[in-house]
């Protein structure tokens, strides 16, 4: 029969609700579509690591789907009671081990062992303490079943000798559960054939003649024969060239215009632009000299030394004195040392060969081998009881952390009750007045960089380190107050989930709503900044160029008092340039622009006031066109936001919209509040004086009449003398041109009767 699960609507999605024992080890047949999370890491989370490396089976360092469900089928039929893995608790009883299966049987044996070696033979439960403790010991213990030995391991001098070889020679060195490197079979066995390789090769070219035509100085008679093989070749090889057609003779010794190249620098014996001349001047049947003087031309100074050495450790020997070497002698020694070369090519055991012949011959001789293979087959033969101690620490763990894991992973109901802090939140930031909970290590910060940004929540990245030097960074967020003192070097503290503390810098700022408020006023602010920024920008301009004026002003006048009378008769010193006025064009523009900024305020003032009692509307109709964009773009952002891309660029796998909506954000962020019952003494030495707020209102009341009349509005309630028409006349906003051939009013003479009444006629 199909598991009947039960779902809560949380954060916007349907989550699983695992409460049971039932539960957890059913999520094998619950649709991976209604999973929260698909994958996470085992590092990075408030979460057992060492759970967690147990559960990850491929070892890839996060644990999948797969794998949980998994570990809920292995420890499933090792309980006779599943609901004991809903306590969550640290010690497991033991007879809550189900002994109706091999298993289990297994794994009660070697709970009670490994409890009897902790001096606990009379115990009822274990816990994950005691498995530590027994791991401990046990890995402690030279043999310990994981097929590797240390050094320590071994009681004998000679084979701590061996096993020190062995590590000596290794590419890479096996671990062992203490932490040491060791020996492993494949390490012992690829060692000692190497060495029994190594010691035949020593053993040929010790007993085989054709290989030491120099006796024991056959390697120094080589090295020095090898420097020069090439070049003596080449030189030989030139010579049957020039021999085959006289008129490639200049060719090979190489042309004049090369040599001209050269001899205007400055050389030396070993100059690159001689090394690759010929060794020696060829000429048809002439043999290679030995000798820097020679007839015909010595050998290339910047071969000579190499040469010298030649004759000496080999010419000498196999020849007796030359002062010349002819091809066929050449031939000989080549055919005298190049075996020797691809005996040396061909060498067998190179690994081994820094022990030195002496050391890889002994090892060959004795039976070492044998005695490490056999100490490395003991440390094997413990392998079932290491293996047993692991699945019973597997089940402790096991039953103490599956449940919280299935928890933080097929649902997030950690998360959302807000009871405790779920796995991904390691700590809690204290910054700015406010203690963010939703903190999560960041362990990669290119992925972060990329992902982060998705999840429309205001992140700030923090560098933490505490007293012990250890270093880590987060990221942050911020889900209630303000922005206005958030900035890149910030410093604040940090407190993890065991209480330790962390220096806290920021050091990234990814900036997104926090608020639906907090966007009303950010337009206005935005502005107040841009303000601030240009006046402090004028100011610092206005104070550089008065700087370089006084500093040129000075130098003037220090110029003028230092500066020689002018001779008799000479012409006088014109006058500095004066500074032009401003050109009248400039000034017809600025009016103009002044004009126009006036024109368009008074329409603007003109259609509000116009509004009359619907001027209030008109305010908030103002307020909104400046805050609404802001404050809709909040909206969608808050809207939107989630945990996706955060935990994703951690390496989890996402697998629903976890959002964090406004009321949710408003838990995830505390401001500061004063203790409840707590008293408060409001008289502030340091405040700022009041402000006289009733004269404000006097002058913006003032202020409102004046515009008011400026544009006509208080006509109707003012005398003819008084009016803004009368005394403004056509300047005044709401002046009205009488028609050309139209009388004056009776019922308005004041706006459409000229100022001054004409003459009367002559009678």
């Amino acid at each position: 029969m199909a598991h009947r699960w039960k779902f809560a609507r949380v954060g916007g999605f349907d989550q699983v609700q695992l409460r049971t024992g039932k539960d957890l080890v059913s999520i094998g047949e619950l649709d991976q579509k209604l999973w929260v999370a698909l994958a996470c890491p085992i590092k990075g989370l408030e979460l057992d690591e060492r759970t967690l490396a147990l559960i990850d089976t491929d070892k890839d360092g996060r644990v999948r789907a797969s794998e949980l469900i998994a570990a809920t089928k292995w420890i499933a039929p090792l309980l006779k009671d599943v609901e004991v893995l809903a306590k969550g608790s640290a010690s497991l009883a033991l007879s809550a081990i189900d002994e109706a299966n091999d298993e289990g049987k297994l794994l009660l044996k070697s709970a009670k062992k490994i409890l009897a070696s902790l001096g606990k033979a009379d115990a009822k439960e274990i816990s994950v303490a005691d498995m530590k403790d027994a791991i401990g010991a046990f890995e402690k213990d030279k043999l310990n079943g994981d097929g590797v030995v240390p050094v320590d391991t071994a009681e004998d001098a000679a084979l701590k000798k061996v096993i020190e070889d062995v590590l000596a020679c290794a590419a890479t060195k096996p671990k062992d559960k203490s932490g040491k490197d060791g020996v492993d079979e494949a390490a012992a066995k690829a060692f000692f054939e190497a060495v029994r390789a190594h010691a035949e090769w020593l053993k040929k070219g010790k007993t085989d003649d054709t290989l030491r035509p120099c006796g024991d100085d056959t390697a120094a008679a080589h090295a020095a024969y090898a420097a020069v093989k090439a070049k003596i070749d080449d030189y030989f090889a030139r010579a049957r060239v020039a021999a085959y057609d006289a008129r490639a003779l200049a060719a090979v010794n190489g042309e004049e215009k090369a040599y001209l190249e050269i001899a205007a620098k400055d050389l030396n014996v070993t100059a690159s632009e001689v090394s690759h001349f010929p060794i020696a001047q060829v000429a048809v049947d002439r043999p290679l000299p030995l000798g820097p003087r020679s007839a015909g031309g010595g050998v290339n100074p910047a071969w000579a030394d190499k040469v010298s050495a030649f004759v000496s450790a080999a010419v000498k020997p196999l020849l007796g004195d030359k002062s010349a070497l002819t091809e066929a002698e050449w031939k000989t020694i080549s055919g005298k040392l190049d075996p020797y070369g691809a005996y040396v090519a061909d060498k067998k055991g190179a690994s081994v060969e820094k022990l030195g012949a002496a050391r890889v011959e002994e090892l060959a001789a004795g039976e070492l081998d044998k005695k490490l293979l056999a100490l490395i087959a003991d440390d094997k033969a413990l392998e079932p009881e290491a293996q047993a101690i692991e699945k019973v620490e597997k089940l402790v763990r096991y039953n103490r952390d599956l449940m919280e894991i299935a928890n933080n992973f097929v649902s997030f109901r950690d998360f959302y009750s807000r009871k405790k802090p779920a796995a991904f939140q390691i700590g809690t930031l204290y910054l700015d007045t406010r203690a963010c909970e939703l903190c999560i290590e960041v362990n990669d910060a290119g992925r972060h960089a990329t992902m982060a940004p998705l999840a429309n929540t205001y992140l700030v990245y923090c560098d933490l380190k505490n007293s012990k030097g250890q270093t880590k960074q987060i990221a942050a967020a911020m889900t209630a107050g303000d922005v206005d003192n958030l900035m890149v070097g910030r410093n604040g503290i940090f407190y993890d989930r065991k209480g330790v503390d962390w220096d806290a810098t920021i050091t990234k700022i990814i900036d997104n709503p926090i608020s639906v408020r907090q966007a009303f006023w950010s337009p206005y602010k935005k502005a107040l900044r841009m303000v601030e920024e240009f006046v402090a920008s004028r100011a610092a301009a206005a104070q550089a160029d008065a700087d370089a004026k006084l500093t040129a002003d000075v130098n003037a006048a220090t110029a003028s008092t230092t500066a020689p009378a002018p001779a008799p008769g000479a012409p006088a010193t014109p006058p500095a340039t004066q500074t032009r006025p401003l050109d009248i064009g400039v000034v017809a523009a600025l009016g103009v622009a002044v004009g126009g900024i006036t024109a368009a305020l008074g329409a603007f003032l003109e259609a509000f006031f116009g509004l009359g009692m619907w001027m209030p509307l008109g305010v908030l109709g103002l307020i909104l066109a400046i805050s609404g964009p802001s404050m809709a773009v909040a909206w969608l952002k808050l809207r939107k936001r989630n945990l996706g891309p955060i935990l994703d660029a951690n390496g989890w796998a996402l697998n629903a919209m976890a959002t964090v909506n406004v009321p949710l954000g408003g838990s995830l962020t505390k401001e500061a509040k004063l203790p409840e019952d707590s008293e408060r003494d409001l008289s502030d030495p340091f405040a700022e004086q009041p402000r006289p707020w009733g004269f404000y209102v006097f002058l913006l009341v003032l202020l409102g009449l004046a515009i008011g009349w400026y544009v006509g509005k208080l006509d109707h309630y003012l005398p003819v003398s008084a009016r803004s028409v009368t005394v403004l006349g056509e300047n005044a906003p709401a002046y009205v041109a009488p028609a050309a051939d139209a009388a004056p009013s009776a019922a308005a003479p004041a706006e459409a009767a000229p100022a001054e009444a004409a003459p009367a006629p002559a009678p």
